[in-house]
């Protein structure tokens, strides 16, 4: 998850960007996430190398003040079933949403 803040303009559009290069399943993840939570998502198609075959996406929010580390870590992200989105959730490493953040030892 990146750390900085970018913003800049996708199109005409003054947007906060969510994550840049990624592929198009996680694109739509992202947008769909996004989306359930009331922001209005712009995707745009990035420029493939030569030697590149699978195409990668740019994903942003039209909210400048949107950053996917806060949102993510302030647990205001939800679900469509209305969990709150956790790291691992957001990374896409498992839809387990216990523990929020780490696992206690016991």
């Amino acid at each position: 998850m990146p750390i900085k803040h970018e913003f800049g303009y996708l199109g005409d559009t003054f947007v906060s960007f969510v994550e840049k290069g990624v592929s198009e399943e996680r694109m739509n993840f992202l947008k769909d996430l996004l989306e359930t939570n009331g922001f209005t998502v712009l995707t745009q198609e990035e420029p493939r190398g030569e030697d590149e075959t699978e195409k990668k996406y740019t994903v942003a929010v039209d909210d400048p003040l949107f950053n996917p580390v806060i949102w993510v870590y302030d647990r205001r992200l939800r679900t469509a079933d209305g969990h709150i989105v956790n790291e691992d959730y957001w990374l896409q490493k498992n839809t387990d949403f216990k523990p929020q953040y780490w696992e206690r030892e016991r």
